[in-house]
């Protein structure tokens, strides 16, 4: 049977591929990673229960020095996250993602996955992307995907390929699948900041609660 390595960030997206992955392939590794993120400290809390609940090995992994690329209000608490964003408008949207753009991080991830997916025999890598922001964030796109295939046919012996069960799929559609699952969304984290409580207004917050009106 075929296995996978699953980059869980506890956000929406990536908590349904882990749960899709277990009962479809079976996951072999969880990673969470570290990268300097604002939310990283209930991130790996949240993704560590949804592995817990599910039985699903668990590791973290700090890879803090992405941060020091610059440029990102994800990793950087001195630039202000934008808020309360028009998400149907396609350019406000354009502009919050260059706010939180964090360069080359997915294509990071994404090796470092592969790495220990030949290291276990794992067949899969899995990202958490969707539809809706794959249209503002191109690391998020099926095009991605096929090109970081391509490019872990290269470089793993075992010819590692990229997956995402929700690429195809908005939000809403997302959250239906999540209920579908059974997922524990107790133990998700959609959030840019790391407080008790979800803020409600960045713009991941302003997604996942419009998925979840709709689901």
């Amino acid at each position: 049977m075929s296995k996978a390595v699953v980059l869980l960030s506890s956000g929406l997206d990536s908590t349904v591929n882990l749960y899709e992955a277990h009962q479809d392939v079976g996951v072999a590794l969880a990673l969470f990673i570290n990268y300097g993120q604002r939310a990283a400290l209930r991130e790996e809390q949240m993704a560590k229960a949804s592995c817990e609940h599910l039985g699903i090995e668990f590791r973290s992994l700090d890879l803090k020095f992405i941060a020091d690329f610059g440029g990102s209000s994800l990793t950087d608490s001195q630039k202000k996250l934008a808020t309360n964003v028009e998400i149907d408008d396609l350019e406000a949207s354009k502009i919050s993602a260059k706010n939180v753009w964090v360069p080359n991080r997915n294509g990071i991830l994404l090796n470092v996955a592969a790495g220990f997916a030949e290291a276990l025999g794992a067949d899969f890598v899995i990202p958490g992307f969707n539809k809706e922001e794959a249209a503002t964030f191109p690391d998020n796109s099926q095009d991605f995907l096929d090109a970081m295939s391509e490019s872990l046919g290269f470089s793993t012996a075992n010819q590692v390929k990229a997956k995402c069960y929700t690429t195809g799929l908005l939000k809403p559609q997302i959250y239906r699948r999540a209920l579908d699952l059974n997922v524990k969304t107790q133990f998700i984290w959609p959030c840019y900041e790391s407080g008790e409580e979800h803020c409600k207004q960045c713009e991941s917050c302003q997604r996942f609660y419009r998925a979840k009106a709709e689901a």
